[in-house]
């Protein structure tokens, strides 16, 4: 009987996204709670959806009545690519991440690496927010951390 709520629920996740793009969840282990909406995947956990890519050792899906994913809980060993509505790249690390579907937005935690690989650009930090959809980031460095931005200058041609 669990195994068929798991394959149910992972179709019902695959299925609510399916009209948009396909969500692939691959992990070494898959826990459910239907009245509390959640689904819990933990060891080596890889999520592809589009062109975004998701890596962590636990993921917590979170949704709602209708069973469409609300927020995912990313922690431990977090790492990411993800592609913007401008076509902006970003990959990274941290050691949690939330992300939030329906606008798009990704909120990084604690050790927070982020480049824009497009526009060479790096953010380093304790808290970073990106917005999709806005092209948007915001970043909060540590107490005894300041945010740190690197951008990639060209050089000058000499004459």
């Amino acid at each position: 009987m669990k195994y068929i709520f798991m394959i149910f629920m992972i179709f019902m996740i695959l299925y609510s996204n399916s009209i948009a793009e396909e969500l692939q969840v691959k992990a070494e282990s898959f826990y459910a709670d239907e009245k509390k909406g959640i689904s819990v995947f933990t060891g080596h956990v890889n999520i592809i959806k589009g062109f975004d890519e998701l890596n962590a050792s636990k993921v917590t899906i979170y949704t709602n009545k209708t069973n469409q994913p609300i927020k995912f809980l990313m922690e431990g060993n977090s790492s990411f690519s993800i592609k913007t509505k401008e076509n902006s790249i970003y990959t990274g690390k941290a050691h949690k991440v939330i992300y939030f579907p329906k606008t798009k937005e990704y909120y990084f935690y604690k050790d927070v690496h982020l480049k824009q690989i497009d526009e060479k650009k790096e953010i380093l930090g304790e808290e970073v927010v990106l917005k999709t959809i806005d092209g948007k980031a915001y970043a909060k460095g540590a107490k005894s951390e300041p945010v740190i931005m690197i951008f990639n200058i060209p050089k000058e041609k000499s004459q």
